[in-house]
């Protein structure tokens, strides 16, 4: 009998939870600004007229507040496409270790900023945070996905997505009045990032590179080995050692691989063209709307305090990510994904009547409450957490820093977007709003149907490997067919 291996050890899970450290701190950010933003605007112009001795005008404050919350995503850009070469110059933990001085100084600059009579110091460390975010973004996924055994890389891969939507769900607890969301504390609120910081590069000298980075970028095959043995648990991890050796072979016959090259080369094209619709899809499914509407869906609906419904949302948030990790590795990715994306296209049609009718009757309100909280949780069931960790897993190790720069670059400018843009489509289009969400969905659906590969249970080089044997297929064979095994399958849905 093969003797055990890639089990789930308390090693790996420690690694694992660190590293999701910065997740956890990626969405507190998210959410943090949202709750205090009245005080906020208060701090603005109180800081005005200190200055100049007269009020700021609203335009001005407007725009001010918008600057605010959207330059956490312009940061987030900057931090994403930076994540290929941190990963690759300074290693996975070293540049997680890194990272967090942006995160330490953007807290504190948010946190002084009132005593300093600065809003601008707010504004530039949302700006900072978010270059930590987006780093974030590329590298906990990478770490997590090269340290996992393939049977558990997706229910680990998940726990990146746990921490952000935690995250957010502490960001809206601590922002309440009665804790932090007052006019006295929340500079504290926003503050509070720098311990989280502090915790994490505490805890991060204590888990160790990854044995993949080692192994084939560094060439270090002794210490690859030996982090490898404790990350498993047993000795014998030949299986582990050897896949990363013929995965180091394959990359010694490649060119370096740049952000033009992933469009370039055949090889690359379809796999980081399935990795940007991939963040498309979690940033354009209306779930940003969703939680805009959800507050004046409370009110109307007669909920006594809308805050703690909203929260309520958070919480569900929360529970279906577990569910997701729960079952991520029996369900497969590409299904759970289908089913968040068609569950969440339906409940957007639900949500356009309801919101339409809300005013008819009062059962409506209800609906809408219901609708809201099942949009949310078929959200984390696919389009929520997989996108995050898919990415690591439709490339090997020479293309994947750059992949996973791209494909963040692409979630943030598409996050970017949706906060400029949607209030205004909002306005527009009323309660109407969500057919435009819903026909994304129905496209995205299309689109991972017959494009995205199932990718649970197999290794980075099985996976890398399919998709270089499609590419090399000639474009006018006339068939367009492939034989596997004595039956022809049509070229482009073979998996």
């Amino acid at each position: 009998m093969e003797p055990r291996r890639g089990g789930l050890t308390c090693s790996l899970a420690f690694y694992v939870l660190v590293a999701s450290i910065g997740s956890l701190q990626f969405g507190y950010n998210t959410g943090v600004i949202n709750a205090p933003e009245q005080i906020i605007r208060s701090f603005y112009n109180d800081t005005y007229i200190h200055r100049y001795q007269t009020p700021m005008s609203a335009n001005m404050l407007t725009s001010l507040w918008s600057l605010s919350v959207a330059i956490f995503s312009v940061g987030g850009m900057f931090g994403s496409l930076s994540v290929g070469f941190f990963a690759n110059y300074f290693g996975r933990k070293k540049s997680l270790l890194l990272v967090n001085v942006f995160a330490l100084v953007g807290g504190a600059l948010m946190a002084l900023s009132k005593l300093a009579w600065s809003f601008e110091m707010l504004i530039i460390g949302r700006f900072v945070i978010g270059i930590f975010s987006g780093f974030c973004t590329g590298l906990i996924p990478m770490y997590i996905g090269e340290m996992a055994p393939t049977a558990y890389r997706g229910a680990l891969g998940t726990l990146n997505q746990l921490g952000i939507v935690v995250g957010i769900l502490i960001a809206q607890i601590f922002g309440l009045e009665v804790i932090l969301g007052s006019t006295t504390y929340w500079p504290l609120l926003l503050g509070i990032t720098v311990l989280l910081s502090v915790i994490q590069c505490g805890l991060l000298p204590f888990c160790p590179e990854s044995p993949r980075y080692l192994l084939i970028i560094k060439k270090e095959h002794e210490l690859a080995e030996t982090i490898l043995q404790k990350v498993r648990g047993t000795q014998d991890v030949s299986s582990d050692i050897e896949e990363m050796k013929e995965e180091a072979d394959r990359m010694a016959q490649e060119k370096p691989v740049s952000f033009i090259e992933l469009f370039r080369s055949r090889q690359y094209r379809q796999p980081i063209i399935i990795a940007i619709v991939l963040q498309l899809s979690q940033q354009l499914s209306g779930i940003n709307a969703i939680f805009y509407y959800s507050t004046s869906i409370f009110e109307k609906a007669r909920v006594p305090n809308p805050i703690y419904a909203t929260i309520g949302a958070g919480i569900v948030n929360v529970v279906f990510t577990v569910v997701s990790l729960l079952v991520v590795e029996r369900a497969g990715r590409r299904t759970l994904h289908l089913t968040g994306l068609g569950g969440m296209a339906v409940f957007a049609l639900i949500m356009t009547i309801a919101t339409k009718l809300i005013d008819q009757a009062v059962g409506w309100s209800y609906v809408s409450i219901v609708a809201i909280y099942i949009f949310v949780a078929m959200f984390e069931i696919g389009p929520g957490p997989i996108p995050w960790f898919i990415v690591a897993e439709l490339f090997s190790q020479g293309p994947r820093p750059a992949a996973m720069a791209v494909s963040g670059c692409s979630n943030w400018t598409a996050n970017f977007l949706v906060g400029m843009l949607f209030p205004y489509a909002a306005e527009g289009c009323g309660p109407y709003v969500f057919l435009i969400f819903m026909g994304l969905l129905i496209i995205f659906f299309i689109f991972t149907f017959f494009k995205v590969p199932e990718t649970r249970g197999r290794t980075f080089e099985d996976i890398a490997q399919d998709f270089q044997r499609k590419s090399n297929f000639e474009p006018a064979n006339k068939s367009n067919n492939v034989e596997l095994t004595g039956v022809k399958v049509p070229q482009g849905i073979i998996e």
